[in-house]
């Protein structure tokens, strides 16, 4: 299934696509978050579609498009998770998941504008798989328990301030990740019966141009095994946001400017979607 937020600023209705037609959820929840995950609303979601007792959204193709799930409780991310991006950045390969944070009301639309922070000259993209947590996750004995506690896959564009991350960072990472707008995420959720997560294709693109392009199957630690390790470390929480770790071809190895006001970045993953930002003053 393919779920959605369509709507202003705060106001989004949730909606699960039946083909290309956008089906109210609201007599099933008013919102894509950890409760309606938790709580079964997928399965629910299921059996309403086979009885045919969802409506149609008036006018949804005129709707804001906005993240796909509510804002979590947090947002993990996964660093230097691909071998040729942790190279382009001047590290050698991890041997251990290196995870850091984003403040979880960096979580924007697909297609909203994101603003450049004040003083930023070093604001990067990064085309991400994101994992979205279906229901509590606490010492998992193995990875192989991860997948039941997913409850689907996400694009999303894990903005960077280099300068801000690595430079005055003071040896933490989330000083550099967190602006507001740092997190554009969607179009879509999909659930993993419609989508093969392990090997979709990320692509980025800045004004027209290919920047990144790769697959999920050269991740180095793989999604069960990052939902599984993050697990003896910390809680996952239904509705919680992982992103896995971005490839090659980004800013900060040099190869290509860093962003400027009215620049606009494309991402797509295969099966989850294309979204797009304009990048504006702040």
């Amino acid at each position: 299934m393919r779920f959605a937020r369509l709507g202003p600023v705060g106001t989004e209705i949730p909606i699960v696509f039946d083909g290309d037609r956008a089906l109210d959820l609201r007599p099933i929840t008013l919102d894509l978050d950890g409760a309606f995950f938790s709580g079964g609303g997928i399965e629910r979601t299921r059996s309403a579609l086979s009885a045919g007792s969802l409506s149609e959204l008036a006018d949804a193709a005129s709707l804001r498009i906005g993240a796909p799930i509510s804002r979590p409780s947090a947002v993990y991310c996964i660093g230097m998770n691909y071998a040729a991006h942790a190279a382009e950045s001047g590290s050698a390969p991890p041997e251990q998941l290196v995870m850091f944070m984003k403040s979880p009301n960096t979580v924007v639309g697909p297609f909203d504008d994101v603003p450049i922070p004040r003083g930023s000259e070093k604001t990067d993209w990064e085309v991400e798989l994101g994992v979205v947590i279906g229901r509590r996750a606490s010492y998992l004995a193995s990875p192989a328990e991860a997948a039941a506690h997913i409850a689907g896959y996400v694009a999303a564009n894990d903005l960077s301030e280099r300068d801000w991350q690595l430079t005055q960072s003071g040896g933490q990472w989330s000083k550099g990740k967190s602006a507001p707008g740092f997190c554009p995420t969607g179009p879509w959720l999909v659930t993993g019966d419609e989508v093969d997560a392990s090997d979709v294709r990320l692509q980025s693109f800045v004004n027209g141009e290919p920047r990144q392009d790769s697959r999920a199957s050269d991740l180095i630690f793989d999604i069960d095994t990052i939902v599984w390790q993050l697990s003896q470390f910390l809680a996952l929480e239904a509705g919680d946001l992982v992103l896995t770790g971005t490839p090659e071809g980004v800013a900060l190895s040099g190869r290509f400017p860093y962003l400027a006001v009215d620049d606009v970045v494309e991402i797509e993953i295969e099966g989850l979607g294309r979204q797009r930002q304009r990048y504006v003053a702040a």
